[in-house]
């Protein structure tokens, strides 16, 4: 994976502008902070993206990736407010399952997710290295 960054261009925090990558890829449906069996734990927007990352890595590992083959996420939120303030905790969970800030991302703000529990959904497209 290479990031891409325009002469001149500042590095941004916490993504990348653009990544190029060759090899297999992996699309990841959008994620939210329920486990696997489809329960909450938490209301809390922080606890909720840590959990939406974690079954990310869990489903790019069914494909033999990694968290460093995550070439963009999307989030969804529903209060870009909320995101903002959990930055802390979503900088936190993402250092610990993801590692690494290369990723291409956009963040959204929607009226509603489809599950009314969720704060939160986040797609991964990643692409395994030949």
């Amino acid at each position: 994976m290479q990031v891409l960054l325009p002469p001149g261009w500042p590095r941004p925090k916490g993504y990348a502008n653009g990544v190029t990558a060759q090899g297999r890829q992996v699309f990841i449906a959008g994620m939210i902070g329920w486990d696997a069996q489809g329960l909450f734990h938490s209301d809390d927007f922080g606890e909720q993206a840590r959990q939406a990352l974690h079954n990310i890595v869990t489903v790019l590992a069914e494909a033999g990736g990694k968290p460093e083959h995550i070439v963009r996420l999307t989030w969804y939120v529903l209060d870009k407010r909320e995101y903002l303030s959990a930055g802390r905790a979503v900088g936190q969970a993402f250092r610990e399952l993801i590692g690494c800030y290369h990723a291409a991302m956009t963040a959204v703000e929607v009226r509603a997710l489809i599950e009314d529990r969720a704060r939160v959904e986040i797609e991964a497209t990643a692409v395994i290295p030949d």
